[in-house]
């Protein structure tokens, strides 16, 4: 069988000093070719076999060839059709390491990312809830923060507003929690400001795309309720007590409620006390706090269902939340479609 030591040594010279893969499979054909040629002649006794059985052998070896060739060109074929995600564009390295878990999630991904990153937010109450909701919207990467609080850090509040440090009592809460966002995640972009949000200020929420509100008085949520709805912008609030708390979105503009549908009227004195005076377990703003923070990353990238029209209620002592309905109330006199300059369901 000398054809068959033929073969194998030209493959194993081709193999031993690196012959293309071309080059190689083109010297067997022209052995084997020699090879068949000489049997057709009737010379082919010292290659062994016979005309036949090397046009069967060649035969197969041709359609193995063949099909190795065609799983080539479909797995090539699969690779050009769907080709791996380009990184976002205008992500840096540093980004698309820091922000990599958000980037493989499919809600959020590239689109989404880049989305959080061209945000405006503005969060009211840099204390229990405002410190997660700070820290958890910096290191999610939003664009541009601006943070509102006129109160001073106090050692009281050490026992839930985490942003904060014992070294840093009497400092004011906004400027100390932009400092740490701003420590957390430099790429975003914080301002703060230290005095509290009025009604007035339509004009300077209508600048964010997205507010939060994190504050503990009625009165004070009510202006900020009003402002946002002359500006037309949403607005994410959340409250605690004692061991409970809920979040919601207040959302007139595009048919949700506004504070004013649920709660016409403020609270009797002593029936909803702040936290000064109720008391509230340490870890409850920081669980509501990062519910509010995940509802404005969603908002934001518009992942999932949010809570427009909906409100998220949250047990601590007993372990337990519930969902309830919420609806706008076209009556109401903050933001009733009938008021003059009201804003219209979209």
């Amino acid at each position: 069988m000398l054809g068959f030591w033929l073969l194998v040594g030209i493959a194993v010279a081709g193999w031993v000093f690196g012959l293309p893969r071309r080059w190689l499979l083109g010297a067997l054909v022209l052995a084997w070719a020699v090879i068949e040629l000489a049997h057709l002649a009737g010379m082919g006794a010292v290659f062994g076999g016979s005309a036949r059985g090397w046009l069967v052998a060649g035969g197969l070896a041709g359609l193995v060839m063949a099909y190795r060739a065609g799983l080539a060109r479909l797995r090539a074929g699969a690779v050009a059709a769907d080709p791996p995600a380009p990184p976002p564009p205008g992500l840096s390295d540093a980004e698309l390491d820091r922000y990599a878990r958000h980037l493989v999630l499919r809600e959020i991904g590239g689109p989404g990312q880049m989305r959080l990153r061209d945000a405006s937010v503005l969060v009211v109450g840099a204390g229990g809830l405002g410190a997660p909701v700070c820290l958890y919207l910096a290191a999610a990467g939003v664009g541009r923060i601006t943070v509102a609080d006129d109160d001073t850090i106090s050692l009281s509040n050490l026992q839930r507003q985490v942003i904060f440090r014992s070294d840093q009592q009497g400092r004011g809460k906004a400027q100390v929690a932009a400092g740490a966002m701003q420590a957390l995640n430099p790429s975003v972009n914080v301002t703060a400001l230290p005095r509290r949000i009025t009604e007035a200020d339509a004009d300077l929420i209508a600048q964010h795309d997205l507010v939060l509100d994190g504050t503990d008085s009625f009165a004070v949520r009510d202006m900020i309720n009003r402002a946002c709805i002359k500006a037309g912008v949403p607005l994410i609030a959340g409250s605690i007590a004692q061991w409970e708390g809920q979040v919601t979105m207040y959302d007139p503009t595009r048919g949700g409620p506004c504070l004013a549908c649920l709660f016409p009227t403020a609270p009797a004195p002593g029936l909803a006390p702040p936290c000064a005076e109720a008391g509230v377990v340490g870890p409850l703003p920081g669980v509501v706090g990062s519910l509010m923070a995940l509802e404005a990353i969603k908002h934001l990238t518009g992942a999932g269902q949010g809570l427009r029209g909906r409100m998220l209620i949250f047990d601590g002592l007993y372990g337990e939340s519930r969902m309830i309905g919420t609806a706008r109330r076209p009556d109401c006199p903050v933001c009733g479609s009938g008021l003059e300059g009201g804003p219209q369901a979209s």
